[in-house]
């Protein structure tokens, strides 16, 4: 009897060609929105899978490794996992992956740099200004922007997305200063980076503040209103991590404040609600989780999952078990 693997919305088509090169029948859910716990345990309910290829949208935990005993893998079609309880999938003998990629992490990392630049350069600003109808000819005070070269970035989080993105903006003049908890002397020797033990002392010192840290309950809300007010009235801050890592009402008030300069967010903290307050405010450039959405990134992690569940149902370890 062959494998059974479901996937539970489209990704792209190379992994379910690998799947069923192997003989596994594979069944892709339908939806083009992300699905509600309740839908995935009504629709995981239906076969005796053996294997699940989950998206970042969905919300895994006890209540869906019980809906299919079966399934002794999930394989997170995402770098991140905090979708995926992985206490409850421990108890219930689930193995769980997730599939980081080198492009994922130039691409993050690309995308951090071009909402840095878009948000000193105010170039969002000023093409709505234009096709407003409002532009009336050239004036020396329109859209007057920050300077780029001789300012800090600060990254809270040194992992291979702050270090790539650390080469790329030293490239183009900034000097970098990270905090993370531990040291990554690699950064430090490539780019000159200057280490911060905590991110209360970062936070004063930085022109631009990029987020590059998982979600986890010690890095929830980590930026704060009071950390806010640490950084500087003519700083900004982006995120490209995950959307909680920001108490967003916190932020609202922070930019129509003015104790910062702006924000660009890929990320939202109770996505994909963004308020109507964010949507307003002009300091903020704001996009719908694209930071890696190149068709090689996609087609990579597809190619990284549908591995991940071959080697599991071939008996051997996956190559990218989580294990925390």
């Amino acid at each position: 009897m062959s494998k059974k693997i479901y996937i539970t919305r489209k990704i792209p088509d190379i992994a379910i060609t690998m799947l069923t090169e192997k003989g596994y029948e594979v069944e892709v859910g339908t939806s083009s929105e992300p699905l509600s716990k309740k839908q995935i345990i009504k629709v995981l309910k239906k076969k005796p899978y053996d294997a699940v290829i989950s998206l970042l949208t969905d919300p895994i935990d006890a209540d869906v490794f019980a809906a299919v005993p079966t399934a002794k893998l999930f394989a997170n079609y995402a770098t991140g996992f905090d979708n995926i309880n992985v206490s409850h999938a421990k108890q219930y003998g689930v193995t769980v992956t997730n599939a980081p990629t080198d492009t994922s992490t130039e691409a993050v990392a690309q995308y951090s740099l071009a909402l840095m630049l878009a948000l000193m350069t105010r170039i969002v600003e000023a093409d709505d200004f234009v096709r407003r109808g409002k532009y009336k000819g050239w004036s020396p005070t329109n859209f007057i922007s920050s300077d780029i070269t001789g300012k800090t970035l600060g990254l809270v989080g040194a992992g291979r997305i702050g270090l790539q993105l650390a080469r790329l903006a030293s490239a183009v003049g900034f000097s970098i200063i990270y905090t993370d908890v531990k040291r990554n002397e690699d950064l430090e020797t490539k780019t000159g980076a200057q280490f911060y033990a905590s991110i209360e002392s970062m936070l004063p010192a930085s022109d631009v503040v990029s987020l590059h840290v998982p979600l986890m309950e010690s890095t929830r809300h980590l930026i704060d209103g009071r950390k806010l007010k640490l950084m500087k009235p003519t700083a900004f801050l982006v995120n490209t991590s995950r959307g909680p890592v920001i108490d967003e009402k916190a932020l609202e008030l922070a930019l129509k404040k003015k104790e910062i300069s702006g924000a660009a967010l890929d990320v939202f903290e109770f996505e994909p609600k963004i308020s109507a307050t964010m949507r307003k405010l002009p300091n903020v450039i704001i996009t719908p989780h694209i930071a890696s959405a190149s068709e090689n990134v996609r087609n990579s992690m597809a190619k990284i999952a549908a591995h991940n569940v071959i080697s599991f149902l071939e008996g051997r370890t996956p190559p990218n078990v989580i294990t925390v």
